[in-house]
């Protein structure tokens, strides 16, 4: 396995195999965005709380309601054993960088990003405006709402390219990453915490890329409890159903527990009040990660359609092309077919029309030459959803390809720049009609609460819903208020107020530059704020990308910030001028043009030595040390004392071939000390010499720090090497086999809690059997 980085510190990643190319992306990432990553399981198991204190209750509340560790873990087991078996390696490479992580924790992490991208917000929202305004008022506030993403995506003969809107988070939402093996070679775009490429993706002879299709596919619904004989009921479409309810407590740091009904019925989890949340991913326990690995596998435009015909949520607008010159355009995922006014607003439980049919409704695919995305109504959205974008985003997009411009400029293109005086008071003059309009007694029923959760305001909060959709409100209210607007308009450039405001990851406090930016919802270079509440800008284009058929040399891709969650890492800002500027860093492909970085597989800070670190012994560059060690008199039991250098190349580098065994360097601060070797006993001749048993694992270790004051070396090393072996729960017995006369490593070995076995002839040595059962360790740590 091989890590690699360009300048940026962006890795590429290469290995013999797609379990050890797994292995080795969960191991970078929980270098590069281990906190990152930790929050957002914590996220999914809805236990933020308990290090974030009482500020994220509110979410955790909802996660526990919503059951999405749940999903996460029923989800996993519905998986082919092939994307198991690559989740699990995944998780193996987390866990290797101290990270705590479950094979399921992946699937969760994706749901934390999702499930408020959904229509569920805007039901809510539609409803409250519905009960206080009446129903007239709904078409005043069709418009992309505050889970709308402002995303664009396009295609022209032999280049994809765009930009994906979300919130912009610091660290970012996405990952940048190569991933190489015999099987396929893919760079593009991760989230953190997930195998594999999913959004964005270039694999050479093909690439993609994909915007929010605006698909309808949550839908709420309005529950009628009842207790009847001390069992709580619901009343569904034939009578009354029983309801699986239990008891949850979120610990909270700093602050009291709080205790949450979970409540779920026929439909879904009770998420707030007496609304239940009905997705395809928990009806079907299925979030399309079966998808993943086939579509890294793809080479052609009809291989992304059939890796993503897999995909559940949520629905995808999917541009594909590949170099022979195809192209295809996809919506993916599932929207069930029910009433038409599931869609609108929550329904009542007990009423069989809004019950959901058997079949998803068909997806859409079409052959194209040159496409634009823009979360508008097209032919490929239109048939499943209820909202979305202007269609002027990408009418403009359409212009300026047509002209050539090219595709850098088009990410920027606005009428609205950071510096231009005129633009900031077209905005404020817009502000100052937001909350202007907020004042109207017409809409003054708007502003009674809601009783939803305070989580939900960003989709329920009167001011931002009117500011967002300001034109639509004043057309159905009649309004022109320009000619009675009292406010002086600023005479400041857009920028000075159009800031970037990154939402950091609990706990960051980083600081960062304050940036001007042009734009504004309505342009592609789509920079959100919202009229009549904040300038500032926390929703934007988190990442750009151009991707070339012809030569992927060519391609080139930027995020907001940086390949590192760490404040203190070089790259944890450094894409940032790149992004605010328009500009995108090259996608590197010539291995020879990358640096070669060891990879860390295991890491602990020994108390009074320093940092123990384990990479993967290379034969080539490490023979000279590890020769240096095994000619001494001392270590004349490891065996090699007659070797030379080449001998020991050649020695490992015949391990280093072999899946069964794996040698290791042992480093302290960086400065080597020793090497590490595991085994299969059933696949090592040890294994012909007694009973072995599922979950034994078998380890040699040569420890070597001459010249450096390291006193209690091994003591400190021992343990936790054997912590690092027991950390992977199908380990159950750790096998070593010192040579009977080694009686300095059988008197450390029963010191760290082995027990001798029977003395074994191996041919080369005689040695003496010893095991370590994980009770005796576990409970000697205890």
């Amino acid at each position: 396995m091989k890590l690699y980085r360009d300048d940026h510190g962006i890795p590429h990643l290469r290995a013999g195999s797609v379990l050890d190319l797994a292995w080795l992306q969960g191991r970078v990432t929980a270098t590069d965005r281990g906190r990152q990553i930790t929050v957002e399981r914590l996220r999914s198991e809805g236990r933020l709380a308990s290090v974030a204190g009482a500020a994220e209750v509110g979410w955790d509340r909802f996660a526990r309601r919503a059951r999405l560790d749940d999903t996460a873990q029923r989800s996993f087991a519905t998986l082919d054993i092939s994307t198991q078996r690559w989740l699990e390696a995944y998780t193996d490479g987390v866990r290797a960088g101290g990270i705590e992580w479950h094979p399921w924790s992946s699937l969760g992490v994706f749901q934390v990003q999702h499930i408020l991208f959904g229509t569920f917000g805007n039901k809510m929202w539609r409803a409250h405006v519905e009960r206080t305004l009446g129903p007239h008022a709904l078409s005043w506030f069709a418009i992309e709402g505050p889970g709308g993403s402002g995303s664009n995506a396009w295609t022209v003969p032999g280049q994809i390219a765009g930009d994906p809107h979300r919130l912009l988070e610091l660290p970012g939402v996405y990952q940048q990453i190569r991933l190489a093996c015999p099987d396929f070679d893919v760079a593009g775009l991760t989230f953190p915490g997930v195998p594999g490429v999913q959004h964005f993706g270039h694999a050479g002879s093909v690439a993609w890329a994909i915007t929010n299709a605006m698909a309808d596919y949550q839908d709420l619904y309005i529950e009628e409890l009842r207790e009847a004989g001390g069992v709580l009921q619901a009343r569904g479409a034939t009578g009354w159903e029983p309801v699986a309810t239990h008891q949850e407590t979120i610990v909270v740091r700093d602050d009291d527990p709080v205790v949450v009904d979970v409540i779920e019925t026929a439909r879904g989890p009770v998420i707030d009040g007496n609304l239940s949340l009905r997705t395809p991913a928990r009806s079907a326990f299925d979030l399309g990660f079966d998808a993943l690995l086939p579509l890294l596998h793809a080479s052609t435009v009809d291989d992304v359609a059939d890796a993503l015909s897999r995909w559940a949520e949520p629905v995808n607008s999917v541009l594909t092309a590949d170099s022979t010159g195809r192209a295809l355009q996809l919506t993916v995922g599932r929207v069930p077919e029910r009433d038409d006014r599931n869609r609108l607003v929550p329904v009542p439980a007990w009423e069989p029309r809004h019950d959901w049919k058997p079949d998803w409704a068909p997806m859409f695919r079409a052959e194209i030459t040159t496409a634009v995305n823009a979360n508008d109504r097209r032919p490929d959205t239109a048939p499943y959803g209820v909202d979305f974008a202007p269609p002027a985003r990408a009418r403009r997009i359409r212009e300026l390809l047509d002209l050539g411009v090219p595709h850098e400029r088009i990410h920027m293109d606005t009428a609205l720049p950071a510096g231009s005086a005129d633009a900031g008071r077209r905005m404020a003059r817009q502000a100052a009609r937001a909350r202007a309009v907020c004042e109207r007694p017409e809409l003054r029923p708007l502003f009674e609460p809601s009783g939803h959760d305070p989580l939900f305001a960003p989709w329920t909060d009167p001011r931002a819903r009117i500011g967002i959709a300001l034109d639509g409100v004043l057309a159905g209210l009649g309004l022109d208020l320009d000619p009675v607007l009292a406010e002086p308009l600023p005479d400041t450039p857009w920028g000075d107020r159009h800031l970037l405001y990154p939402l950091q990851l609990p706990g960051l406090n980083a600081v960062v530059p304050q940036i001007p930016l042009g734009g504004s919802a309505g342009c592609v270079l789509n920079t959100s704020s919202v009229p009549g509440v904040s300038d500032l800008c926390w929703r934007g284009p988190v990442a750009r990308y151009v991707w070339d058929l012809a030569d992927r040399g060519r391609s080139r891709w930027v995020v907001p910030f940086g390949a590192s969650d760490d404040p203190a890492s070089p790259h944890f800002l450094d894409q940032l001028p790149l992004w605010a500027s328009g500009e995108l860093a090259p996608l590197v492909t010539d291995w020879e043009l990358l640096t070669e970085e060891p990879v860390i597989v295991f890491a602990e800070k020994l108390p009074g030595l320093g940092e123990l670190t384990m990479i993967r012994l290379d034969p080539a560059a490490h023979a000279p040390v590890v020769h240096s060690w095994v000619i001494k008199e001392r270590n004349r039991f490891w065996g090699m004392g007659e070797h030379t250098v080449a001998d020991v190349e050649e020695i490992y580098g015949f391990v280093d071939g072999l899946d069964s065994h794996h040698a290791y360097l042992l480093l302290l601060d960086g400065g080597p000390i020793g090497v590490f070797q595991t085994y299969e006993p059933s696949q090592d001749p040890v294994g012909e010499c007694y009973d072995v048993l599922p979950g034994d694992f078998g380890l040699h270790l040569l420890l070597d720090a001459t010249g450096r004051e390291l006193p209690h070396l091994t003591s400190a090393v021992f343990p936790a090497l054997l912590r690092h072996l027991f950390a992977e729960p199908e380990r159950r017995r750790i096998i070593a086999e010192p040579d009977i006369r080694n009686e300095r490593m059988i008197s450390r070995l029963r010191r760290e809690g082995f027990t001798l076995g029977p003395e074994i002839d191996l041919g080369h040595k005689k040695a003496q059997l010893t095991f370590l059962e994980r009770d005796r360790f576990e409970g000697a740590a205890a």
